[in-house]
């Protein structure tokens, strides 16, 4: 026998608590240990592949996994399951004593790892936000590549796997570069992001991205009201003051620079980049320790000081590490906070003097910076939703079941990552928010970064139609910049829609059609006998069903992994199908051509279901034609019931790019004209090319634009408003859309 005492002079640190090993001779496998939580005290959260149980022996406190608090006391018992993110929680007033054992049973573990509602998903309200967009123009083909794109298919598979989950995102108005965007246009800012905020929209329309929420941060009602709140709750804190720091100003004007209207040298990278942030290491910067600063107004900076309100960020290294031991934290963005901590002391200023914003209470000369800002946004974003949807979530009292999903490129991960962790914690101490991040980088044009200002982008609705937008999505999904940048070529994507999509999948399609017509008159066959390779077959399916839930759920989320697995089903259907051709028609095997055709069938069923969150256009006609409507998840490889009515021939699903309106006597082409009335307004040259550039691109003055608008209402006898005109649309589009309206 072993008797093993309590004894507090054994303990030492462990996971934040005191923690001794009991040993257990001859015990193969299970370990054990004594845990003490003093009054106040928590564990840090963590996860491993063992089972592990808790026994608690004295004192009461709360035992959290996953988000979820359960009251313990003397008696209780808890058992993690493994990868169960468990703290304990001492909210009484003596020590609590417990006793931990452990041990592995690695095909449980395994089971627990693939199960997509794993963390609560399924049993919480999940928001998944992708970072708002600044309306300083549309998006082009790198902005949806990256979070909008990566957001709308998460949620589309956790709902098909019935987690209540909402896509949330809105328009970012108060960036300074909507400030510059008005002065180069001549407008104002609020002009700016109106007429960028809805362009964005519809192209997230185009996209086939709704989201649940939309909130526009310049127009929203109460949005200012519980910002200053917010705001407020920061300074009450006293760990937000209003102190003097240094800063740049234009050596001209004496104007305040910080980002747009600044640049330099990374102090840590070396790399050019812009005030505030650097986009190449991710690094913050203060803009007084950029290197061979620049102003935007004039030839030099002068350096001086500026009292605004600041954080001490480098004091809450230890709290933005318990909160990424909570949720799902790529080791790219916790490498970074190692970074931005080891700086040393880092006062971070929360407001900067501008004119265009939200001033705190008690301030006129200054406005919240806007990524702060962002901050509440989300909460005021759930609020919202909320109130739409029957729930009384609310922006100042933010729940602890509340799971935050983030999508974003990493040159906004200082602010997601490591600011909001600290602003939230600041702002609402009791609540510890469980966020998963998901990140992308840069989606480069041609080996190059898009660039609105050098005009080098595809922007969404040069390509997105109904007809387009599954091969966008598609083709976005496949080249997302996935943990390393990646790169859009025009002509690799018309080639690979072509050859993969029109040739492959559609060609597949087409020809199983056929020949599920021919041999049995467009009814699906019973399967019959089942050789090795038709069993092999099957398993080969249920292989790509385990991998792609895996890439689409929210530990190893990857469109990119993803899609690769639905070309893999129908990679493997075309050669099971060539295989199985040589005993179509042969006697004696008519049971086995049965089956053969009703696994092929069962591959293009899987493939309706599991492309939805990818395509979901394409999905949800292949669907209806094999007689399903809003298919769920699948958990198994299914066939198609026998004797169902299919008919698959000829079905056109994808298209590269829009077809251009028909032209006719009656509805001419104006897009050529256009092009010349262009050229002439703005004094360019006859060959200039303007086919892929907008207005406000091309230079046009407000003159010049109505110039154009007065034109086009004389030849086409269309009143087109002057939003739409100086929108992000190229000439191009804006020529297909004349010659439609004109053919209606």
């Amino acid at each position: 026998m072993k008797i093993d005492t309590f004894d507090p002079a054994a303990l030492s640190d462990a996971f934040g608590i005191d923690m001794s090993t009991i040993d257990l001779p001859g015990v193969v496998g299970l370990g054990a240990g004594w845990g003490r939580v003093r009054p106040g005290g928590r564990s840090e959260p963590h996860q491993h592949d063992e089972i592990e149980m808790f026994v608690i022996v004295a004192g009461t406190g709360e035992i959290v996994v996953d988000g979820a608090r359960h009251p313990v006391g003397p008696g209780t018992v808890v058992k993690f399951d493994p990868f169960e993110t468990h703290v304990i929680d001492n909210t009484g007033e003596r020590d609590v004593l417990f006793v931990t054992y452990y041990w592995r049973e690695l095909q449980h573990a395994a089971e627990v790892a693939t199960r997509p509602g794993r963390r609560r998903f399924a049993e919480r309200p999940v928001f998944v936000f992708s970072t708002p967009p600044t309306p300083n123009g549309d998006l082009h083909l790198g902005h949806l590549s990256g979070p909008y794109l990566g957001a709308d298919a998460f949620v589309r598979f956790h709902r098909m796997n019935g987690v209540r989950a909402w896509h949330l995102t809105g328009s970012d108005d108060h960036q300074s570069y909507v400030v510059a965007k008005a002065a180069q246009d001549h407008s104002t800012p609020e002009r700016v992001a109106a007429r960028y905020g809805e362009e964005i929209a519809r192209t997230l329309e185009l996209m086939d991205i709704r989201p649940d929420q939309f909130t526009v941060t310049s127009t929203e009602a109460g949005y200012r009201a519980g910002l200053r709140d917010f705001f407020a709750a920061l300074e009450s804190s006293g760990r937000v003051a209003r102190r003097e720091l240094p800063a740049l100003f234009d050596e001209e004007s004496g104007r305040y620079l910080y980002e747009v209207d600044v640049s330099g040298v990374c102090p840590s990278c070396a790399a050019g980049t812009n005030g505030n942030i650097c986009e190449e290491c991710g690094e913050p910067n203060v803009v007084a320790d950029l290197v061979e600063a620049r102003s935007r107004h004039s030839e030099g900076v002068r350096a001086g000081g500026l009292a605004r309100h600041t954080l001490a960020l480098h004091e809450f290294r230890e709290s933005v590490a318990r909160h990424h031991a909570l949720g799902r934290v790529p080791a790219r963005l916790r490498e970074l906070a190692q970074r931005v901590f080891a700086r040393g002391a880092f006062d971070l200023p929360l407001t900067h003097p501008a004119q265009w914003g939200v001033s705190p209470d008690g301030t006129d000369d200054q406005v919240i910076w806007v990524w702060p800002e962002m901050s509440y946004g989300f909460l005021h974003g759930i609020a919202q939703l909320g109130a739409r949807i029957g729930e009384q979530w609310q922006a100042h009292k933010p729940e602890q079941d509340w799971k935050i999903v983030h999508f974003f490129g990493y040159d906004n991960s200082f602010y997601h990552a490591i600011l909001y962790p600290v602003l939230y914690q600041l702002a609402f101490p009791d609540w510890q928010p469980d966020i998963d991040y998901h990140v992308n980088e840069f989606y480069l044009l041609e080996d190059q970064k898009f660039s609105t200002s050098r005009r080098h982008a595809v922007w969404g609705k040069d390509l997105l139609c109904p007809e387009t937008v599954d091969a966008v999505r598609f083709y976005l999904s496949r080249t997302r910049p996935e943990g390393e940048r990646t790169n859009f070529v025009r002509q690799a994507y018309r080639t690979t829609v072509r050859e993969v999509l029109i040739e492959g999948w559609q060609g597949w399609l087409d020809d199983l059609g056929r020949r599920l017509t021919a041999r049995y008159g467009g009814v699906v066959p019973d399967a019959g006998t089942w050789t090795p390779e038709h069993t092999a077959f099957y398993a080969q399916l249920g292989r790509r069903l385990a991998a792609v839930t895996g890439h689409l759920g929210q530990d190893g989320f990857s469109l990119r992994a993803a899609t690769g697995e639905l070309e893999g089903i129908v990679t493997d259907a075309r050669a099971f199908a060539g295989r199985e051709a040589v005993l179509a028609g042969g006697s004696g095997w008519q049971s086995e051509n049965r089956t053969a055709m009703a696994l092929e069938l069962a591959a293009a069923r899987l493939l309706s279901r599991v492309a939805t969150p990818v395509m979901p256009r394409f999905a949800g006609r292949l669907a209806a034609l094999l007689g399903e409507s809003e298919p769920a998840w699948p958990s198994t490889v299914e066939l198609v019931p026998a004797g169902s009515q299919l008919d698959l021939t000829g079905q056109v699903f994808f298209a590269a790019e829009p077809t251009p309106p028909p032209s006719s006597g009656a509805a001419p082409d104006p897009l050529p004209w256009l092009a010349d009335v262009v050229r002439a307004t703005l004094g360019l040259p006859p060959d200039a090319a303007v086919a892929d550039k907008t207005l406000s691109e091309l230079g046009a003055s407000s003159l010049q634009a109505v110039t154009v608008q007065y034109q086009i209402l004389e030849r086409l006898d269309l009143d087109i408003p002057m939003a739409e005109l100086l929108s992000g649309r190229s000439i191009a589009a804006l020529g297909r859309d004349l010659a439609q309206e004109v053919a209606r």
